[in-house]
């Protein structure tokens, strides 16, 4: 990302062009309130100030560490209120870590029983009459 030193407002197309984020993405953030206009042109244009480069940057990084627009967007809701977002940050984090765990625990069992009915798996060489396949649709 690109730092902008002066101060004026920037136009959305520019936001695009040295942040790399989509119009339409940045429409979207814009319209959830993860990120806020400082105004419009008189022609109708968005304009941003050059803080909007942090908060696609921490958008993003957020997204990478697995987190949901609505969980970033109750973080950037600490940060507006003035608050630091740090401990928001933490407790989502170790939220999210619980929930990987329990994915890998699903994911464990499912392998489990995927291998389990491979073993006995049967092969038909007829289309049978009231099932799609009777191997997986055993009561």
């Amino acid at each position: 990302m690109v730092l902008i030193q002066d101060h004026k407002p920037l136009l959305i197309g520019q936001v695009t062009a040295l942040s790399g984020v989509p119009i339409r993405t940045i429409r979207y953030y814009e319209s959830i309130g993860l990120l806020k206009s400082s105004g419009r042109t008189e022609g109708g244009f968005r304009q941003f100030s050059s803080d909007v480069f942090k908060r696609l940057s921490f958008i993003k990084r957020a997204q990478a560490l697995g987190l949901s627009l609505q969980e970033i967007g109750e973080i950037l809701q600490v940060y507006d209120g003035g608050k630091p977002a740090c401990n928001e940050i933490q407790q989502k984090l170790k939220d999210k870590i619980s929930e990987i765990d329990q994915q890998i625990e699903q994911f464990l069992t499912l392998r489990g029983e995927l291998r389990e009915l491979l073993l006995g798996w049967d092969s038909l060489t007829t289309k049978p009459e009231d099932t799609i396949c009777p191997n997986i649709q055993k009561d």
